[in-house]
């Protein structure tokens, strides 16, 4: 027996035991596998699709996100502006009544320096009126003392009294 050629018995029974394996096969299991193949296939797809629906869904709610954090951004950005902008009002305010008391302030002591310089005046007439009329008594009694000047004076009076 030579291992390079088989017999021809040898050959044909494989072929017949080939043959019959294959219609077992065919007839019994290959069906199966077929639709085990099938399933698997179907499984496969529907696995990438719903790898993909997964992948759409990702993108979806990155989006999603991007869009809800630039909303943040700007609702963070408006309530920052508001909030200066009330701050500069406030101060503003602040600035304007402080103003307002300050003029109120500058006109009660103005008014309150014109009361004092008023009293201060009329004081000082009164005290002036009443060092004039001391001096002149002292003046009148000095000029009255005399009899001489007393005539004089009434003379010169009644002279001013005839030209008017």
């Amino acid at each position: 027996m030579d291992l390079i050629t088989p017999e021809f018995g040898l050959v044909f029974w494989t072929l017949i035991t080939f043959l019959i394996l294959l219609f077992i096969l065919r007839k019994f299991a290959w069906k199966p596998i077929l639709g085990a193949v099938s399933d698997r296939e179907e499984g496969i797809k529907d696995a990438l699709a719903s790898a993909e629906k997964a992948r759409q869904e990702m993108e979806n709610l990155h989006a999603d996100n991007e869009r809800i954090l630039q909303e943040a951004r700007a609702e963070r950005e408006t309530m920052l502006k508001d909030a200066r902008d009330m701050k500069n009002k406030m101060i503003a305010d602040a600035k304007e009544e402080a103003q307002t008391q300050a003029s109120k302030m500058i006109e009660q002591a103005q008014a309150a320096i014109e009361s004092e310089k008023k009293a201060a005046m009329a004081e000082l007439k009164n005290h002036v009126a009443g060092l004039s009329v001391q001096i002149a008594e002292k003046v009148v009694r000095n000029e009255l003392s005399n009899k001489d000047k007393q005539l004089q004076l009434v003379e010169e009076m009644l002279g001013e009294a005839t030209l008017n």
